[in-house]
């Protein structure tokens, strides 16, 4: 059998992960929430931003990504 060119999907399932935040980092969330609302004409839940926001600071953090590349 012949591979194609597309490479095999990676997993997309979602993971639960369940956190504490402190309450100032909460309020931090809600008012990231409320401008993204006014930014993009859309209330997105701040449980569906925090993903984003996670990965894209992971994605910004050159040292981390040096690293992991470095495993």
């Amino acid at each position: 059998m012949s591979k194609i060119k597309l490479a095999k999907l990676p997993d997309k399932t979602p993971v639960k992960l369940a956190i504490m935040v402190a309450p100032d980092l909460h309020q931090a969330l809600q008012d990231y929430a409320a401008a993204y609302a006014a930014s993009y004409g859309s209330d997105v839940p701040v449980t569906d931003l925090v993903p984003a926001i996670l990965s894209a600071f992971l994605d910004g953090d050159r040292g981390f990504q040096q690293q992991r590349k470095g495993k």
